[in-house]
């Protein structure tokens, strides 16, 4: 089976003249900020650091107030950071800050994806039916003097989610989804757990961001394009550089005829660019993400970023031996598998009942 490629070359001819202007822009504001970078980074300098961290405390003040407000031309791309009172801008401007940081290890960096996507998914749904309550009735540990029950509302928001599939852009995508997943069961009425469809998708490192070439491997995937059709395509990927992965799915989902009810993509950190191409290519759908960051360097990777958010959520696979889902699974360990249990359940039967791409 043939995999399908997206070139860059492609993937930039969506964006209209005034994008580029926007993206230039942005590019040169940010070399301004590297040339701080250099000095903060000088041991030998020190007299020199308060000025440069003042200089670039104003800078990214700067890219941030442009990055706004060309966001708010764009009524498809919800950066929470943007959208939200100021008064709640802090949890998640903490929350980045600690996905940013390289000492952050495994564990904590688990933990803050997680709360990185229950926040996001608040960010999405939360808002959109403040007036429709369900309620859930809760039996409590407490027998005296009888059997206590507690009673909670939580958003209606079945008819937002109970359509949904996750759409899992391997392999950083994996445990994004599986938490995306999570949340929709528990705001479901009925405890609604979401199929997944699983795409191998990766992208050729070896090429610059210029010449970048991004491959779906149909033969290593597990997907029924059929199934797709009608539904709320739910894509939730740490990180959005390119939009090139998420672009070359969805376009080749319609391709196969599908039609979707919506598509919606979820990211802690999406660059302006990839956040552009993707609404320029895909007219229906959303992005929804904590945080916007400013530029791509060369290689394609977000600047500042966090690094390869999916080796540091995975690890790193043992050199020609990459392995499967089943075993990226079993190496989350008991307590992520006893947690999202019933995902892996779901997952397990895609996988292993054999529900393969078919064109």
């Amino acid at each position: 089976m043939e995999p399908v490629i997206l070139k860059a070359q492609d993937l930039d001819g969506y964006l209209r003249p005034e994008d580029k202007a926007t993206i230039e822009v942005m590019d040169k504001m940010y070399h301004k900020a590297m040339d701080r970078f250099a000095l903060l980074a000088d041991p030998s300098t020190p007299s020199r650091h308060a000025k440069a961290t003042e200089e670039l405390v104003a800078l990214y003040s700067e890219m941030g107030h442009a990055m706004q407000e060309i966001v708010a031309r764009e009524p498809r791309v919800h950066v929470y950071s943007f959208e939200t009172p100021r008064e709640v801008q802090g949890e998640v401007s903490r929350l980045i800050a600690k996905l940013r940081d390289a000492r952050t290890e495994l564990p904590e960096f688990v933990y803050y994806t997680q709360r990185a996507y229950e926040l996001l998914f608040n960010f999405a749904f939360g808002s959109t039916s403040r007036d429709k309550k369900n309620h859930i009735v809760v039996r409590t540990p407490v027998t005296i003097p009888v059997q206590n029950f507690a009673v909670h509302k939580i958003p209606d928001v079945d008819e937002l989610i109970e359509n949904s599939v996750m759409c899992v852009m391997l392999r950083g995508s994996l445990l994004p989804s599986m938490i995306m997943s999570k949340e929709i069961q528990e705001y479901s009425s009925h405890g609604y757990v979401t199929p997944f469809a699983l795409f191998k998708i990766s992208r050729d490192d070896t090429k610059e961001e210029g010449n970048m070439e991004y491959v779906l491997r149909l033969d290593r995937s597990y997907v029924d394009p059929s199934s797709l059709d009608g539904k709320d395509l739910f894509f939730a990927d740490p990180m959005n550089a390119t939009g090139g992965s998420l672009v070359t799915i969805v376009t080749y989902l319609l391709s196969k005829g599908v039609r979707p009810r919506s598509i919606k993509f979820f990211n802690v950190i999406s660059v302006l660019k990839g956040a552009l191409r993707i609404a320029r290519a895909l007219p229906d759908a959303e992005i929804y993400t904590l945080w916007m960051d400013p530029v791509l360097n060369a290689k394609a990777y977000i600047l500042p970023g966090l690094g390869d958010a999916g080796d540091r959520i995975n690890g790193r696979d043992d050199g020609d031996k990459p392995r499967n889902i089943i075993q990226l699974i079993a190496d989350y360990g008991t307590h992520i598998v006893s947690l999202y249990r019933e995902q892996v359940r779901r997952i397990e039967q895609t996988v292993l009942g054999g529900d393969t791409t078919r064109t």
